[in-house]
């Protein structure tokens, strides 16, 4: 277990070599406990966007061209280096099949996107949870000593626990119950296409086969591939108004997507966020039954 630092992030293809080795049986990997997680931080000091990707990522997601990183965009390319510190540290859970659950950007400032910047990612918050354990991987970008962009992207590892776990450890989510549609904010039915997954896989590197095809996705027990997390919250703000120069983004991820799908964007106004104790929410549902794929919230940064 030590830090690591690249010169850039590691490319798709070598990393997913790793990962197929991660997966051979090689007789250790019970021994690894699952008390707690690998202390590494992984680095990128001078990491340069690419601008192919970045033009990439804008049009699957359907953000702007207007010279500006988009808010989502560094937890997509922190996924390189978390992949790598899953298979190269003593990584305590199975990796595919992981689920994300929760995501959280702040952003303190726009970020241009010629920027050079210097990103880390750790791991942190191991806990338990009714369906198994979740823990955090934690991003920051910094433009030279100035945190600049931080996220927290939160996993669950599912398993079988015992009832008395679930009973002591379990926290209830709240009920997400579709809201009535505010006339001044971003209401829109869209389709959600069968390969988004796939397509979005080659974008932003994440091949995790729930998301790839409805066999693969079998495996680990879903009937159909979904939708990723992260394009789900970067579709919605995309498609929001635009968004404060300063401010935070958290969203967790409710019922999957199953593709394809037919599903609901409803925001209240972006406009309406004056000061720090606003916010505006909105959330993402299917349009047939009113489930909730995801519930977000947008706050205001006045301060660093």
């Amino acid at each position: 277990m030590s830090d690591k630092h690249y010169d850039a992030l590691p490319k798709a293809h070598t990393t997913y070599a790793n990962i197929v080795k991660s997966l051979l049986p090689i007789g250790n990997s019970d021994k690894i406990s699952k008390d707690q997680l690998p202390q590494a931080t992984y680095y990128v000091d001078d990491l340069h966007i690419d601008q192919g990707n970045l033009n990439d990522y804008r049009k699957i997601c359907g953000f702007s061209d207007n010279g500006k990183v988009p808010i989502t965009y560094f937890s997509v390319l922190s996924q390189s280096l978390q992949m790598n510190m899953m298979v190269k540290e003593p990584f305590p859970f199975a990796m595919l099949g992981l689920v994300h659950v929760d995501n959280s950007v702040t952003q303190y400032r726009p970020i241009g996107e010629r920027e050079t910047v210097a990103m880390s990612v750790a791991f942190d918050n191991l806990r338990d949870h009714a369906q198994g354990q979740q823990f955090d991987f934690v991003t920051t970008i910094k433009s030279e000593d100035e945190v600049i962009w931080e996220g927290t992207s939160t996993y669950l590892s599912r398993s079988k626990k015992s009832d008395s776990s679930k009973d002591k450890k379990s926290t209830p989510r709240p009920v997400t119950v579709k809201p009535e549609v505010n006339a001044d904010g971003v209401h829109s039915i869209f389709e959600v296409p069968e390969d988004i997954g796939r397509r979005y896989a080659f974008v932003s590197g994440d091949f995790n086969l729930i998301h790839l095809h409805p066999l693969s996705a079998r495996a680990f027990g879903f009937p159909k591939a979904i939708a990723h997390g992260m394009w789900s919250k970067a579709k919605c703000l995309a498609m929001m108004d635009e968004l404060p120069d300063a401010c935070t983004i958290d969203v967790s991820f409710k019922l999957p997507i199953f593709l394809p799908a037919e599903v609901e964007l409803i925001a209240e106004p972006v406009a309406q966020l004056d000061n720090a104790d606003d916010t505006c929410e909105f959330g993402l549902y299917s349009s047939k039954n009113d489930k909730p794929h995801l519930a977000g919230v947008v706050k205001l940064h006045n301060n660093h």
